[in-house]
């Protein structure tokens, strides 16, 4: 008896990005089938259980022999094992070194090292998040940091084009570098409220502004390092709370500008040498190694809580923010113009986006 049979015959390698998905997510195979049958799969392809079970192993196969080349995605557009276009290269790079906010939040500012690592069986319960899919981020975070640490030039565009990522991936695994590098604390009950998005906005601007690489961009560890030469220029803004004289023409000038312009005046002018001398002890204390790992808790504690009690909107502590910037650049004897720019651009920066009403 003739059976007929319709061949096709193919050399690009079939990849279902649900499949994809389900295998970065860290589902066995047998539970991803679950997951697709449940979705209507089966109905959809017209195919058995048998059929699907084994598709989904000949996939998981060829992911887990991606998986090599993935980890160096360059390399990727130059293997002839697997003949994959290059949009579909493309996504499975972006999704291999996609993370979950939630995971990062757990690991931001520690140090990328086995003892962390261990950890992630806890990260895992706590987020929700596969044990598997949580070995592969952290893993990446682990690689990206390894190659990129002695590399000179932009940290984004070495991250860019070392590991082939979309720019708004590159970015955010730049701001992951930076805290893994400078060990900021983000995980006290205080700064809970942050996401890893307002931490990656204010690693941005540390990035630009406050490192070797805003000054010279072919530094080594440019994007990595804070300015040492600039942390140490910062002490000399001490003399905007020591000098009594200077203290009440900068308090003088910025009540001047304010009055009639917010129904929290009588707030901000009560509470101002105290907002002063909090803002200005973080920027003395920066050369230390230790304050530069609490900068963000002294955010909070010093300028941001004092102006949650005041009642203060993030509206009311703009216009503070800028009038106690521009004002210091009217005081006669006060001669640190450029240090005070580049620290205060930051710092506006920083407390806005953590400034949630």
């Amino acid at each position: 008896m003739s059976v007929e049979l319709d061949v096709f015959v193919g050399n690009t390698t079939i990849m279902d990005k649900e499949v994809y998905q389900l295998w970065l997510n860290g589902y066995t195979v047998n539970d991803a089938v679950k997951v697709r049958i449940e979705g209507g799969v089966m109905e959809e392809c017209e195919a058995s259980a048998e059929v699907l079970l084994s598709d989904t192993m000949d996939q998981y196969r060829t992911f887990q022999m991606c998986e090599r080349l993935l980890h160096h995605p360059a390399k990727l557009a130059n293997q002839l094992l697997f003949q994959i276009p290059p949009d579909r290269q493309a996504m499975l790079i972006e999704r291999y070194y996609a993370f979950d906010d939630s995971f990062v939040r757990e690991v931001l500012g520690k140090k990328l090292s086995k003892g962390t690592k261990k950890d992630l069986d806890d990260v895992s319960i706590k987020t929700g998040i596969m044990l598997k899919s949580c070995r592969r981020q952290f893993d990446n975070f682990k690689r990206v940091f390894k190659v990129v640490e002695e590399l000179k030039g932009p940290l984004v565009e070495n991250i860019r084009q070392h590991f082939l990522l979309p720019d708004p991936l590159a970015r955010d695994y730049a701001a992951i570098v930076f805290f893994a590098n400078n060990r900021f604390e983000t995980g006290k009950k205080k700064l809970q409220y942050l996401t890893f998005q307002d931490f990656a906005f204010c690693a941005g601007q540390l990035i630009n502004n406050w490192t070797v690489g805003a000054v010279d961009n072919m530094m080594e560890d440019m994007d990595v390092d804070l300015d040492k030469e600039f942390l140490q220029d910062l002490k000399d803004l001490k003399i905007l709370i020591t000098d009594k004289d200077l203290l009440d023409q900068h308090k003088s000038l910025v009540c001047t500008a304010l009055r009639g312009k917010t129904n929290v005046f009588n707030e901000m002018e009560a509470n101002f040498k105290n907002l002063s001398r909090g803002l200005v002890n973080i920027a003395a204390k920066l050369i230390n190694a230790k304050d530069v790992r609490d900068f963000f808790i002294d955010l909070v504690e010093k300028f941001i809580e004092p102006c949650r009690s005041d009642k203060l909107t993030s509206i009311d502590v703009n216009l503070y923010l800028t009038h106690y910037t521009n004002s210091a650049h009217i005081l006669d004897t006060f001669k640190h113009h450029t240090v005070w720019t580049r620290y205060m651009g930051v710092i506006k920066s920083c407390i806005l986006r953590m400034y949630h009403d």
